[in-house]
């Protein structure tokens, strides 16, 4: 089982006894801006200084439409643009300032969370060139490198720099990230640990552990990192989709809706966050309320009397020991036809039979299970890719976790097993909604393939 050694809570309770960040002085006040300033920030937002930063950032927004804005205003406009989410905008002022490094540093920064990974190495070029941190620049560097494939090309520079990076954060989450794509989960979690044993606050590194552990059904290792790493901004949009999707599994729908309203500040139009947020909604409406709930448990020990309660014939009771009838909700299971079938039993039981379930509000056959369906093809008639194609898994349509989770509670493993339900199947387990069966629809289309009745 995957495991952190991380303790949230100590980072959490580190942030709340800090004293209140003039954050107007920082941001508006200072003559000079650097490194050290953009942590404060980030204390500042996660410390619940938030409308003040805010307030600030519009003001500043005012200050580079002048003509006289200096290039401290369009420095700390384009970080804080980041910090806020607002990537493009970071980029555009950001790359006003090409001759200094800490604007080229963080304009990389933004041109990566739009996933610009060739656009953001050369930023880190511009940065590096410009006097920025080398080797925190050439870190940097190589995971761009990396997220565009050339994983020789990445190990090479990582390698180069491992002498001057190694007592890092940032090089054993590099490093990480390198073996994972490598395929060595295992050495993967160890640099990943070892990044937030340096920096308890590396958001890359707390995400990647997050991920490994929600990949290994470890929600509740997984909740905590996701919950570590959103207490200091920048926010990342995964972390808190995924985090969203964690809590809705376990039906905790205030913070989940919380978290994709939080993605939606930023990004107004992201489709992931307005589904899962209209999902949430419309479970919400369907939750019973307590009178429903009660009368369900009634229902249910009404179900389970026995039904040697109740005086019956002699040849009704031996006829129903005979078809494996032992209660109530038994009866509720088979149908007139079925029990008339049975040796013995006769119009005269079946009216006596009918009376005790009429006594109780219940008629016979009322909770039978539907048909099973038969498989949506014959193994026989696939061709052998086909085959191969309908005995794949369906952990190779890379769906997301309440996908998946879905599918489990139905115990499809298979594409096949999957193609053979229904959306009506699907859409009948819980906290299963149109947002994923919407992307269970989109995966098999991907491969030419649809649900039952399509």
């Amino acid at each position: 089982m995957l495991t952190s050694k991380i303790a949230p809570s100590h980072t959490t309770k580190a942030i709340s006894q800090m004293t209140p960040i003039n954050i107007r002085a920082v941001i508006l006040e200072q003559e000079s801006f650097t490194n050290d300033n953009v942590p404060a920030i980030q204390r500042a937002l996660a410390k619940g200084q938030a409308a003040d930063v805010r307030t600030c950032y519009a003001e500043l927004q005012q200050r580079v439409a002048k003509s006289s804005h200096t290039d401290r205003d369009v420095l700390v406009y384009g970080i804080l643009s980041y910090i806020l989410g607002h990537h493009e905008d970071s980029i555009k002022y950001l790359h006003k300032l090409p001759k200094i490094g800490m604007a080229c540093f963080y304009a990389a920064h933004a041109q990566m969370a739009l996933d610009k990974f060739a656009a953001a190495e050369e930023d880190f070029d511009k940065a590096e060139k410009a006097g920025h941190d080398p080797v925190l620049c050439k870190l940097m560097k190589a995971g761009c490198i990396r997220q565009n494939a050339q994983i020789e090309k990445a190990e090479a520079l990582l390698r180069s720099v491992a002498r001057e990076g190694a007592t890092r954060a940032e090089y054993s989450y590099q490093m990480g990230s390198l073996l994972y794509d490598k395929g060595d989960t295992y050495g993967a979690l160890e640099y990943f640990e070892r990044a937030v044993d340096m920096d308890a606050n590396h958001s890359r590194a707390l995400f990647s552990l997050a991920q490994l552990n929600n990949q290994f059904g470890n929600d509740d290792d997984a909740i905590r990192l996701y919950e570590q790493m959103l207490s200091k901004p920048p926010i990342y949009v995964g972390a808190l989709i995924n985090l969203g999707l964690l809590y809705e599994d376990r039906e905790q729908y205030g913070p989940a809706s919380f978290c994709f309203k939080r993605v939606l500040e930023s990004f107004p139009n992201h489709p992931r966050a307005q589904l899962y947020l209209k999902d949430i909604e419309s479970t919400s409406s369907m939750i019973l309320d307590e009178e429903q709930i009660r009368n369900n448990k009634v229902l249910e020990h009404i179900l389970q009397v026995p039904m040697t309660d109740f005086e019956l014939s002699a040849r009704s009771r031996n006829c129903l020991e005979r078809a494996g009838i032992r209660n109530l909700g038994d009866l509720t299971n088979v149908t007139e036809e079925q029990l008339l079938s049975g040796k013995n039993f006769g119009e005269t039981s079946l009216r006596e039979i009918k009376i005790i379930l009429e006594t109780h509000g219940l008629q016979l056959g009322q909770n039978l299970l539907p048909a099973r369906q038969q498989p949506a093809y014959r193994v026989e008639d696939l061709s052998p890719e086909e085959r191969a194609m309908h005995e794949a898994m369906v952990t190779d349509l890379d769906l997301s976790v309440r996908a998946r989770k879905c599918l489990a509670r139905l115990q499809i493993t298979t594409i096949g097993d999957l193609i053979s339900r229904s959306a009506d199947d699907l859409l009948g387990v819980r906290n299963f909604g149109v947002t994923s069966l919407n992307e269970i629809r989109e995966k098999l289309g991907d491969k030419a393939l649809k649900l039952r009745g399509d």
